[in-house]
């Protein structure tokens, strides 16, 4: 009977740390694939998350100005034609 878990307590010590060594490869592949995105991020010709919010931000402050560019033009046009057809 005391071999039986002498042996038992043996396999669980090699199944754990075997665990461990699976849970450190894996930790080292994350590592490495992490290096080697970034990496090919940087290779590309990207914008930073904080300039495609300010250019978003500038973009809809620019149409906002034109809407009200383009209704105060609207307004100018129907000023000037009341104007044409009263004279």
């Amino acid at each position: 009977m005391q071999t039986d878990n002498r042996i038992l307590d043996d396999l669980a010590r090699v199944a754990s740390s075997a665990m461990g060594a699976a849970g450190g490869v894996k930790g080292e592949f994350e590592a490495i694939f992490r290096r080697q995105f970034e990496r090919i991020l940087a290779t590309m010709d990207m914008v930073s998350r904080d300039e495609f919010d300010a250019v978003k931000e500038m973009a809809a402050k620019a149409r906002t100005e034109q809407e009200a560019l383009q209704l105060r033009v609207e307004q100018l046009e129907a000023a000037l034609k009341t104007n044409k057809d009263s004279a």
